[in-house]
């Protein structure tokens, strides 16, 4: 019995499993889609390789900023209000009329994952014993391996059999809940002063990173396209 973990301590992990598989799902699954995007924007697949890079260049960006962001407005907002965001991007790119609002809806979205992946994996581990550990580590690890299996084929049917708008509409009541949950399951952490924002640092990591992902995500967007 000892090898368990008891129920109510793997809801925290289990919600932010939840939330990470939607963010790694969200990232890959509109690959299928792009066809049926192009059509609805009336424009070549190859432009709707921004959406793919302005949400990677966005995580890229975002991520040091989660660390001071969560210092000081607390770990549990911040990952709860992530999420809230992220469902709001979510619908602005479902109601995107063209290709320019869909990118910018993307860059938010990026921005909501970038605080929501390190933010919510920290909250856990921090309150998980060390006995408990490898356990947790698993439920937090495995949606990066299933989003990717099950982004392929599920885009393919939602396309085929409802709209690729739907891809993102089904995000709504996954963060919205979600976001009520991590009010309610999450803890609050320990208080900590903020500390001073490196500013010409953020800055400097934001051009070498944003570049990196730019490139590798305008090569990966071109396979995508087939281009």
């Amino acid at each position: 019995m000892h090898g368990h973990v008891p129920r109510r301590s793997r809801l925290p992990a289990l919600l932010v499993a939840g939330a990470l598989f939607m963010e790694a799902l969200d990232g890959t699954i509109i690959a299928n889609a792009l066809p049926a995007m192009a059509r609805s924007f009336a424009i070549a697949p190859l432009d709707l390789g921004i959406g793919i890079t302005a949400y990677l260049v966005a995580v890229g960006i975002g991520i040091p900023l989660s660390g001071w962001a969560a210092n000081r407005i607390g770990g549990r907002r911040l990952f709860a209000g992530a999420m809230l965001l992220f469902a709001l991007a979510s619908f602005g790119c479902a109601a995107s009329p063209g290709l320019a609002s869909f990118t910018a809806a993307r860059v938010v979205q990026g921005l909501a994952a970038a605080m929501m992946t390190p933010v919510g994996r920290i909250i856990v581990l921090r309150e998980t014993p060390r006995s408990e550990l490898v356990h947790t580590m698993a439920l937090l690890t495995w949606p990066a391996l299933l989003a990717p299996a099950v982004a392929p084929p599920l885009g393919g049917l939602i396309v085929e059999h409802l709209s690729w708008r739907w891809i993102f509409l089904f995000n709504l009541p996954i963060g919205a809940i979600g976001s009520v949950l991590a009010m309610r399951l999450l803890p609050d952490g320990e208080d900590r002063a903020p500390a001073a924002f490196d500013l010409p640092g953020w800055l400097l990591w934001a051009v070498a990173s944003g570049l990196l992902v730019l490139l590798v995500g305008r090569e990966h967007a071109c396979r995508c396209t087939g281009w």
